[in-house]
């Protein structure tokens, strides 16, 4: 564990002793170097992962943007326990730094154990790490969940407790999260100075105080005002089993209770439907499911069910659907 203490600027040496340390210490470098850029590496969930450069004046307007809307104040506590490789554990060090905020760093694992800490004001994690470290959120004041959808088993969990929990809807173009809600809302709430459009195809199209060209996402959403907006799935995973579009993310959030292990919708041509909807279960075993007991509408059961010894996944941990249905049709 690692203090920096960026709400009085006298910062200890990091003395780097293993990998994830020397990616803080590398990135505290790069961004006091004279570069007016930093380079971060896109998650890949969707295609090949790719290099963008990010303006440091925009980073910097992000996380003070994530400060006022969390009412961060200098000398607030807060965890790193991402990988710094990717934007989301950048812009915690960003955030400290602007805001100066005590940063508690850790290794990034899939299970943070909290009770070794103070109280913290602030924590992001992943659903997994979340799923994980439930033992000892009791110690975070404000967690914010990202890097994947949350399922409604975890929802309930974190309903319990005390913690303010929220979603964050975001990439690495959008220097993180552009919108937040909290876990019992449907809507996201976009922070101040975003704004809000659809495209042809009904996608999101995201205009940030920090950049002037608009960003055209590939996520279907419903505008329900000119701050709010409700997020559907991945046009990209949209899936037309006989003129109806499905989709999968939705239809996974109702199974997931059901599922122990993990699983992804997805499709196979069909003569008749055009595309037939399918579950794909990571493992050998098959699983006995009665979906009519599940109140699914019609469409919405799969009709088949596949497996896969090990499903791929991005350097995230992100799921990477195109291939784990490629490799499905490859089966059949």
């Amino acid at each position: 564990m690692k203090l920096l203490d960026f709400s009085t600027g006298n910062l200890e040496e990091l003395n780097p002793q293993s990998d994830w340390e020397l990616a803080i210490s590398n990135f505290l470098k790069d961004w006091h170097s004279s570069s007016e850029n930093i380079a971060s590496q896109t998650s890949g969930s969707t295609g090949e992962p790719k290099t963008i450069q990010l303006p440091k004046s925009a980073m910097k307007m992000s996380a003070e943007l994530t400060g006022e809307f969390f009412d961060l104040k200098k000398g607030d506590s807060a965890l790193l326990c991402l990988p710094v490789g990717f934007i989301a554990g950048k812009m915690m060090l960003v955030r400290a730094i602007q805001l100066g905020l005590k940063l508690y760093c850790v290794e990034p694992k899939s299970k943070i154990d909290l009770n070794e800490f103070p109280e913290m004001d602030f924590v992001p994690m992943t659903p997994m790490q979340v799923e994980n470290s439930l033992n000892s959120l009791l110690k975070i004041k404000c967690l914010l969940i990202g890097g994947a959808p949350l399922s409604n088993s975890l929802r309930e969990k974190l309903l319990q407790l005390p913690t303010q929990s929220y979603e964050s809807y975001g990439m690495t173009e959008t220097i993180t999260h552009i919108a937040l809600k909290k876990i019992n809302q449907d809507d996201f709430h976009v922070l101040k100075g975003v704004g809000i459009s659809q495209d042809s195809r009904d996608c999101l199209v995201i205009q940030t105080p920090y950049f002037e060209e608009k960003i055209i996402t590939n996520d279907v959403v419903e505008i329900r005002s000119n701050t709010t907006f409700k997020w559907l799935g991945r046009a990209d995973n949209v899936i037309n089993s006989g003129g109806i579009k499905l989709f999968p993310e939705k239809i996974e959030d109702k199974l997931k209770p059901y599922i122990s292990q993990d699983f992804i919708i997805s499709s196979i041509p069909n003569k008749l439907l055009g595309e037939e909807l399918i579950l794909i279960i990571e493992g050998n075993q098959p699983i006995e499911i009665d979906f009519n007991s599940l109140n699914l509408p019609k469409f919405e059961i799969p009709k088949k069910q596949f497996h896969l010894a090990e499903f791929s996944r991005t350097e995230a941990g992100k799921l990477k659907r195109a291939a784990i249905r490629e490799a499905i049709l490859n089966q059949i």
